[in-house]
């Protein structure tokens, strides 16, 4: 019985070190600069499809805000069309500033997208996934 409780033991051991039951996926790592000032927080939106974008995010992350860049990344990312929103909640206040509906917080999109006459478009901040991981460098 001891002899089966160690095999037992030695096979569980082997399989959670060789990455057996880890999720599988590339990552896409966002680099952010052009930060103004150090308060305040940084709100990242991974978008994984158009009619969600800017709406709903898939995965969102939240980080201090630094001058001097900050660099975050989306882990286990399964290979298709993304695109990325943040701003710099400079208050605090858990939402992007507006006045009549234009932004007043810094704010990016991924492939430093712009929108005219309103917020960018999906097709002009969508990137691709596909087998490896992707950076993307947005600046504010």
């Amino acid at each position: 019985m001891k002899t089966t409780f160690f095999t037992l033991t030695i096979l569980l051991l082997a399989f959670s070190t060789s990455g057996f039951g880890q999720q599988n996926g590339q990552s896409i790592s966002v680099s952010i600069d052009n930060i103004k000032s150090n308060d305040g927080t940084l709100k990242i939106g991974l978008y994984n499809n158009k009619d969600n974008f800017l709406r709903k995010p898939y995965k969102s992350i939240s980080i201090k805000a630094k001058k001097e860049g900050v660099k975050v990344t989306f882990e286990n990312i399964e290979d298709g069309a993304y695109a990325i929103s943040l701003y710099h909640d400079e208050d605090d206040n858990q939402k992007m500033n507006t006045f009549f509906k234009i932004p007043t917080e810094p704010y990016g999109t991924s492939n430093n997208a712009k929108g005219r006459f309103g917020p960018p478009q999906w097709e002009d901040a969508m990137f691709i996934v596909s087998g490896k991981s992707v950076t993307q460098h947005i600046s504010l």
